[in-house]
Formats: structure tokens, sequence, C-alpha cells
């Protein structure tokens, strides 16, 4: 099979189709230029159909026993493990991926599947008291219904199955609207795992298309009760205003500008071992990426020098080659973008460490240093292989510098003193926080969100139920109640 042959359209209903908008969307490989496939964009009429396949559908996969769904997601998981070197290629095609970072999202993206089985079998109804004679209060957690699932293109498909998933265990009906950068493994690809694992027609259908196309009217329409995005804050609000106001819930997984934080007692090498995943993961396009690396002053001249020799040996060419540790960004505008980042904070008094050239869509890594406290690249998500060097003065002023920005998602601080480590954590204001340990986290288990513009509400584990089911009351009166007049 050639995914992009073959999975680059509209899957509605259990179809392929070709959309019927007015444009085309070209999807190229970000590090030769190739291009991959041409899908002609959804339309509101394709929309309409996908919501109405989804409704329709719903209705009876909701009623699905759960051990039926789990045996459609075991499935899934066998596809997936049967074609993970083609889901590796295409991922690296699409994405410009290096295959340490495709192998590392696939491996992922299966934990998350295998945990979305049980899911299936965890919602539990309630019997509850009553003031009242002979009254029983039963209440029951429900399928909300239809979920939208609006992805990113860094993880298109890791993040895309981290809603589908479950939200499908849970009886729900789902509409993935992909990254345009990446249409067919955030996409396409997830649909035919789902075709060929027996997911009954309409239960998931991708509508790959763009706001120019269809204005709001994925948020909009009447069908979705839930709004899964995970993408830039700007968007993210916008998301958020329009899903309120048409009373729709949502689960926001937004922008970051997490800091790793170095403290006096610090395994040097092993915090610089962390610091350079942390930062430069798939050229840092990584929400949780360490855009700021904070280092006491105690041990910044040994952290600086061990971490410049580092990157400088990082390389950055064909994601293909084994030897490459960074490939290409996305598109020509985010390369374009972070150059003139890096060159508007030369311009303001910044020193560069590391100052890497940028051709085509290749950036290589850069360091900062000696940044002006006003700084505007301080406080915004550099998606990107820039890493921002930033001394500090004790614990106090790194919680300080740390907490200023107007993000909140991850972060991570480095100290012999897991402790000490702990308290600083607490002191944070993110939604979540490593101890010696990566700023790239995720596990299928934990509350994953962010606290300030970094998101709202939490995915995995028990979180991803509060948020695909409702919960219903219904109530029964043994014998005769007495009322009032």
């Amino acid at each position: 099979m050639s995914f992009f042959t073959d999975l680059a359209h509209q899957y509605i209903d259990g179809e392929w189709r070709t959309g019927s908008g007015s444009w085309d969307i070209i999807d190229f490989n970000p590090y030769n230029g190739e291009k991959l496939a041409a899908l002609t964009v959804a339309s509101t009429a394709e929309v309409d159909a996908a919501y109405r396949a989804a409704e329709r559908a719903q209705r009876d996969w909701g009623r699905t026993s759960p051990y039926d769904r789990r045996r459609v997601l075991e499935r899934a998981v066998a596809v997936i493990e049967e074609r993970r070197e083609e889901i590796v290629d295409a991922n690296i095609e699409e994405l410009g991926a290096t295959r340490v970072k495709a192998e590392y999202e696939v491996g992922l993206a299966l934990g998350f599947m295998r945990e979305a089985m049980w899911i299936a079998m965890r919602p539990q109804g309630e019997l509850l008291p009553s003031p009242l004679a002979g009254k029983e209060n039963r209440v029951f957690r429900l399928p909300v219904g239809v979920v939208t699932v609006i992805s990113p293109f860094n993880f298109p498909f890791l993040i895309t199955l981290k809603s589908v998933a479950p939200a499908l265990a849970l009886g729900n009906a789902v509409v993935i609207k992909p990254n345009q950068n990446t249409p067919v493994v955030g996409g396409g690809l997830i649909a035919k795992i789902f075709e060929d694992a027996g997911l009954p027609a309409g239960v998931l259908n991708v509508l790959v298309t763009d706001i120019a196309e269809i204005g709001d009217a994925l948020i909009e329409h009447p069908v979705p009760k839930v709004i899964s995005f995970a993408g830039s804050d700007r968007v993210g609000r916008q998301v958020a205003s329009i899903a309120a106001s048409h009373f729709k819930r949502f689960v926001l997984e937004l922008s970051g500008n997490s800091a790793l934080v170095v403290l006096d007692d610090a395994d040097l090498d092993y915090a610089v071992d962390a610091a350079v995943f942390s930062r430069y993961v798939f050229q840092g396009q990584v929400c949780m990426a360490a855009n700021r690396i904070l280092v006491d002053r105690a041990v910044e001249r040994e952290f600086t020098e061990k971490f410049v020799a580092r990157v400088e040996a990082l390389t950055t060419g064909d994601p293909r080659a084994p030897e490459t540790h960074l490939g290409p960004v996305i598109n020509e505008f985010q390369a374009e973008a972070l150059t003139a980042l890096v060159e508007s904070a030369l311009a303001d008094g910044a020193t560069a460490l590391v100052h890497g050239r940028t051709t085509g869509n290749l950036v290589e890594p850069s360091i900062l240093t000696g940044l002006p406290a006003d700084s505007p690249i301080l406080r915004q998500e550099l998606f990107g292989p820039v890493a921002l060097l930033i001394p500090f003065d004790g614990e106090d002023e790194a919680v300080r510098i740390t907490n200023d920005t107007p993000y909140g998602l991850s972060g991570a601080v480095f100290t012999r003193n897991v402790e000490r480590g702990v308290e600083f954590a607490h002191r944070v204001e993110t939604g979540m926080f490593h101890v010696n340990d990566s700023t790239v986290n995720d596990d299928p288990l934990v509350p994953f969100g962010g606290e300030k513009a970094s998101g709202s509400g939490r995915m995995n584990g028990g979180s991803i139920i509060e948020a695909f089911t409702t919960q219903k009351w219904i109530s029964v009166q043994h014998g005769k109640a007495e009322f009032p007049f």
C-alpha cells in the first residue's frame, strides 16, 4: 500500500472521497520538497456529511458492549504492530522526523492504544442514597456522542490517537481534522487502521480542510459535543471562544515555554544530556520542549561548556540518515520565522554561543545567552532548535524566572536532592513538572495538560474519561412519594 496515494482523501461514512472544496492542499516532504499528495479540501457539505454519519453510527456504537469495543482496539493495535515500519517511514516522509523520533512516537502511541483498551471497561455507574424514603438514585456514565479531534503536525499520529482511541473506547463517534501539513499520518492513516480493525462505518471520519474553506463550521456544527484541540494558544483561544458560545465542552493542549532548571547540586553531565534532548528533540517542534535552560551561577561555566560541546556535535540533515539528530522544520515559513527570531534577539543584545545556519528547511541548532530581561523571545514559544541559556542566583530567582511567562505546560529541575526538587516543582505554575528528567514527558495514566495559556482540561487516564463521557441521573421512587401540595 502507498499511504500517500491511497489514504490522501476525505474519509466519510466508511468511504474514501475526494473533497468538493475550491482548492487543493499539497502535502510536501519538508526535507526534499517532494510532492507526496494533493488533496482537494472538504467543503461545508462534507463537514455536515461527516457529522451526520458520525451521529447515526454513534447510536449503535454507544450501545455496543465495552468488550466488543475493546476487541476493535485490540485489532487496531495488531494492525499498527504489523505495519509499524511503514508507519515509521510515513512519519519520516511527511513530518521530516528522524527515525529515532518516528519510532519513539509510534511506540508511545501503541502504549496509549493499549491503555484505551482498558478504558473501555472503566466507566462505572453509581447507586447513591437519598434522604427521601423509597427513592433510589442511579447515576450512569455515558458517551457524550460525537467528539471532534483537531490535531497538530508535530506528533500527529500520537496526539490524534490519544483522543481518538479513548473516545471510541468509551462509545463515542469521532471526526478528525488533521493538520494540513500532515493529512495522512494524522488523518487517513488512522482511519485506515480502524477500518481494517473492523470499526463500523461512520464511527470514525476524517476531514482534510481549512478555515479558509469552511470558516468555523467544524466547531459551530450542532452535532459534536466535545472539541479536543492541540495546537497554538492563538488558535486555541478561537476554538474555546466558539465552542463555549455553542455550549460545547473543550479540551485544549496548547503552547508552552518550558524551563529546564539546573540547581547548584545537579549531576551536570546528566543535566546536559536531558537539556539537549528536551530542547532539540524533533528540531524543538514540541510544546513541552525546554525553550529556556536556567543554570545556577555556581555551576554555569561548567554546564555551559558541556552543553555547548554537545550541541555543536549535533548533526542536521537528511532525517533518514542514521547519524542525523535534527531533520528539517515543517516548512519554509517556520524556518524563516526562527531565523528572524534569532537575528532579532542578537540585535537586542543577546550573544550566540552557537549560531546555526538555515538552509532551506534545515535549521541548525543555536544557543543564545545574555538576553535582556525584557527580551520578547524569553516569553514566547520557540517551535524550533533555539535554546536560551539563562543564569540565576539561588532558587527564589530561578522560580521567578521560570514563572515569568504566559505559559505553564511543563518543566524540569535537576538536583541530587529529590525532595528539594519536589519542593521546587510545587512553586512552579505548570500543569506538569519533572524532577531529574526531561521536560518532554507523557504517560497514558497521568493527567496531561497545562495552566495559564497552555491549555484547559486534562488528557490521559481518568481525566480522559471525564472529558469524553457525561453523567445522567435516573431516580426511581419505590412506593408513593409525598408532595407538598
